[in-house]
């Protein structure tokens, strides 16, 4: 059995830049009489991102779609926008238990995505253990990983293809999600069972299958076999709203998340002969990750404070409702260590700098 051939970080010490970053956040809160979770002002959100998603699929199945087919397509599309919501807004917080204090919400919530045509159990194994901890590391860090179509570091194998990567990259990001709901969630799991992660979450493969199925069965059926059936539109139709709900879906998550990582600004290093960083944990972190768009309340508000990427992966367990107010500290702690805080000032600038990213890495192979 092949296990996950995991690295090493230089270790911290009393005074170095996470010790002192922990202590100005929690004095922060202390001072301040905050708790780290979401409290009450996540729940709102909670209501506006699960409506976002199911509504319009109530009015699809009842037939309210097919008064016109501009209104039947309108909704497949917020449903796109809520699958966002859910996935940056509801369940992202509550997979690092930052949603809420209770352990038994947390898992509540969390199991949202399953629901919604992902699967708790193998988000939890790749983002939370290890795009989280191998950020940005060829190898163990699988969100740069795309099987050969893309190339997203400068150590990843190098193909002809690439060279046109920066123009039909958009489109591949358009299936994201589309890969989560039909194959890619069993693909992780033997995965994920051959290199032992399976155990860390305390479930057998043929268990794992036999959960993700029956979640497979209940989401495919609500979100495209009844539409077929009552929504009073052809099956063509349905199946083509189907594909504008995940191709929205499936862009704005891949944009979200690659504008944090896969940018000219992240070193990607790699381990020496002995498997270890020279950075620690924390230094890493900053070193391949940035924020963008800071000041935009709205995209803050919708996104899940994502992007404030930097306070995100620094501290996972503070819910993103805190993300702007301890940014500043943030900032001001690292530039006292001599450390870079990189952020652009908005999404499409972001977005540009990507796409200037993914031709560098295209030209290079």
């Amino acid at each position: 059995m092949s296990k996950i051939d995991i690295v090493r970080f230089a270790p911290k010490n009393g005074e170095g830049f996470y010790d002192t970053l922990k202590k100005n956040i929690d004095d922060y809160f202390k001072q301040n009489n905050l708790s780290v979770d979401g409290s009450g002002t996540i729940i709102l959100k909670t209501v506006a991102m699960l409506s976002l998603f199911f509504i319009p699929g109530i009015l699809i199945i009842a037939g309210v779609g097919a008064l016109h087919p501009v209104l039947f397509y309108f909704l497949w599309f917020l449903m796109g926008m809520g699958m966002i919501g859910i996935g940056c807004s509801v369940h992202h917080d509550s997979n690092h238990g930052s949603y809420s204090s209770n352990k038994t919400v947390n898992t509540i919530i969390g199991d949202i995505v399953n629901v919604v045509g992902g699967y708790d159990v193998t988000w939890r194994i790749q983002h939370n253990i290890l795009h989280h901890t191998y950020t940005n590391i060829e190898g163990l860090d699988e969100d740069i990983d795309s099987g050969g179509l893309m190339r997203f570091s400068p150590h990843s194998k190098k193909s002809p293809l690439h060279k046109y990567q920066h123009i039909y990259g958009w489109f591949l990001y358009c299936l994201l999600t589309l890969q989560w709901v039909t194959y890619k969630d069993y693909r992780l799991l033997a995965i994920y069972n051959k290199k032992g992660l399976l155990r860390k979450e305390k479930i057998t493969l043929r268990k794992a299958i036999i959960e993700l199925s029956i979640y497979k069965v209940i989401y495919f059926g609500y979100v495209l076999v009844l539409p077929i059936m009552y929504s009073g539109m052809s099956w063509q139709a349905c199946v083509m709203g189907f594909l504008i709900l995940h191709f929205t879906a499936g862009f704005g998550l891949s944009a979200i998340f690659q504008l944090a990582h896969v940018m000219e600004s992240s070193e990607f290093p790699t381990p020496d002969d002995s498997r270890k960083m020279n950075n620690s944990w924390a230094v890493h972190q900053m070193l391949n990750t940035c924020n963008f768009s800071r000041k935009s309340n709205i995209l803050n508000w919708f996104i899940g404070g994502l992007n404030y990427q930097i306070e995100h992966h620094l501290f996972p367990h503070i819910s993103h409702v805190h993300y702007r107010s301890i940014s500043g500290i943030v900032k001001s702690t690292a530039e006292s260590y001599g450390i870079p805080y990189v952020e652009y000032p908005n999404f499409i600038v972001a977005l540009r700098e990507h796409g200037k990213m993914l031709k560098k890495m295209g030209e290079a192979a």
